[in-house]
């Protein structure tokens, strides 16, 4: 009987030495790049009983390419652009992320401020009015997207002032001129991922994120002259709960989000980028939707991609992470456990006093 003590052990020890090498071979055979060739898109407008008019919007949505393939249900994405951009300017970051399984969905808002500014502006309105739009789109037989949502799986992207009132929004507060009025976060909201924000931006001081354990993650260029690094750092020190992500794309300015740099009527970003327009869209974007991948859908090769191999296979980036302890680790230590504890009580039985 004394045989039982020493092969439970063993039998932990070769489960704990499978399962680590089967996270290995998860992480290198994991594959980054997109899930979907094609994305399409159309125009609509977001409205409500407040506002028929509504906010002119852009919808980015996967293809499925074989039609014998069940259709999957996309997230919702709701990107929030930065101060005076059009959305236009985020079509080719949009396509990227829509392209690993999200719909993505861009919106303008022009706002009227007491102190003068007119012009494009979010708001953390928006992502209520989003949200109970594409329930009815879902179900509208005549929208492209009819029955190809996640309607329990919202995330929020978004630049600079978007970046800042995504923030606001997963501090569930409600602060002018991020917000007006009141607001209440959704439940459906899952993670967050911001290019370029910081909470100073728009009310002119930083605030405690109390995020809740709602994933985040921060990405900067190195070169953004108008939100440096040293603001998204204060930020990003300031998230109160894991998991968090710092994300710097080396040689990316302000608008390594954007089409173009220094898009017409935005306010100019003084530092000139050194990494190309299109390679600081595509990294932006790939870092961004596998975060949300990660955190959001439960992926667990985006998930090590993006805390453990992905700095160091991609040179245009360095990462910082805080995560929560890995719930599979418990689930082993509890196994472990359960097994010394069966052990223990064979080699009674069969050893009595």
């Amino acid at each position: 009987m004394m045989t039982k003590k020493p092969v439970s052990v063993a039998l932990v020890g070769s489960l704990l030495m499978v399962m680590g090498v089967k996270q290995t071979a998860e992480a290198a055979n994991f594959n980054p790049e997109p899930l979907f060739v094609q994305v399409e898109s159309y125009n609509t407008t977001v409205s409500t009983n407040e506002d028929p008019n509504g906010d002119p919007t852009v919808i980015f949505f996967p293809i499925i390419s074989k039609p014998h393939v069940n259709q999957p249900k996309f997230p919702l994405a709701l990107l929030l652009p930065g101060s005076r951009v059009e959305a236009a300017q985020y079509s080719e970051f949009a396509q990227i992320v829509a392209s690993y399984g999200f719909t993505v969905i861009v919106p303008e808002r022009i706002r009227s401020l007491p102190f003068g500014f007119t012009g494009l502006l979010p708001e953390a309105s928006q992502i209520t009015d989003v949200f109970e739009f594409m329930l009815r789109e879902n179900s509208n037989p005549d929208s492209p997207i009819v029955g190809t949502l996640d309607t329990d799986n919202l995330v929020l992207l978004g630049h600079s002032f978007g970046g800042a009132v995504g923030l606001g929004a997963i501090d569930n507060s409600c602060t002018f001129p991020l917000c007006e009025g009141e607001f209440q976060r959704p439940s459906q909201l899952k993670a967050g991922a911001f290019f370029g924000s910081s909470s100073l931006i728009g009310t002119g001081q930083f605030f405690p994120i109390r995020n809740q354990g709602i994933p985040l993650a921060l990405v900067r260029g190195s070169l953004d002259g108008l939100v440096t690094p040293g603001l998204t750092q204060v930020d990003y020190d300031s998230i109160q709960d894991p998991p968090k992500t710092l994300i710097t794309v080396n040689g990316a300015n302000h608008y390594g989000i954007t089409n173009i740099n220094n898009p017409f009527g935005a306010r100019t970003d003084p530092n000139n980028p050194s990494l190309g327009q299109a390679e600081a869209i595509e990294t932006i974007a790939r870092w961004s939707a596998l975060f949300l991948r990660a955190y959001a859908l439960d992926d667990d090769g985006a998930l090590n991609y993006v805390n453990r191999t992905g700095a160091i296979l991609d040179e245009n980036v360095t990462v910082i992470s805080q995560v929560k302890t890995v719930p599979e680790v418990h689930s082993v230590w509890s196994l472990f456990l359960t097994i010394i504890i069966f052990s223990i009580r064979n080699w009674h039985s069969g050893n009595p006093k």
